[in-house]
């Protein structure tokens, strides 16, 4: 096993967060958080290969995303991101244009999601940075920057694609837990 996420990218861990990774790896992931219908993290989410809708105001970009029917929001009202948030599973976003490009940056975020489904640990130091382009019509990449001085020895970024889903509307999706993974096969 190597430390390359996508793209090739080297991930720099710092010990703690490699072993946990290899531990993930080896179990084939058991106990991700999905498991027990727990909510997927930001860069998590960007990863799935579900359906998003993207809903832009002037002052608030709301992400509804298909998979738990969870929403996000990204504040673009110009608010600076709060020093010391309350930790939650998708943390606190603040969002601003440069060029077509939006820009947002995460902060207090828990440390009970994963950085994707393969396992990337993060601490509750973890700040995100997206940056959403669209190449054309069809298409837009998210960039993300992982920036979590107790986890990792430097930053790290990947690049995602995403692709137009046109004339897809969002279905309802529920994770209930008495059917989650855990319960189904402990009976």
């Amino acid at each position: 096993m190597n430390n390359l996420a996508a793209d090739g990218v080297e991930v720099p861990f710092k010990p703690w967060a490699l072993a946990l990774f290899k531990e993930r790896q080896a179990n084939n992931g058991k106990g991700r958080p999905s498991e027990r219908c727990i909510s997927h993290g930001v860069s998590d989410f960007d990863a799935l290969p579900t359906p998003t809708k993207i809903i832009q105001t002037p002052a608030v970009t709301v992400i509804l995303f298909e998979a738990y029917n969870h929403y996000r929001q990204i504040f673009t009202d110009g608010r600076p991101l709060p020093v010391e948030p309350q930790p939650a599973w998708l943390g606190y976003s603040v969002g601003k244009w440069d060029g077509n490009t939006l820009v947002v940056d995460t902060n207090g975020l828990n440390d009970q999601t994963w950085l994707d489904d393969g396992g990337y640990p993060h601490s509750e130091k973890l700040k995100v940075t997206e940056r959403f382009a669209r190449s054309d019509f069809g298409h837009m990449t998210i960039q993300i920057t992982i920036d979590d001085p107790e986890a990792y020895t430097r930053p790290w970024t990947v690049t995602i694609p995403k692709e137009l889903m046109p004339d897809t509307e969002l279905i309802e999706w529920m994770c209930e837990n008495e059917k989650d993974l855990a319960h189904l096969v402990g009976k």
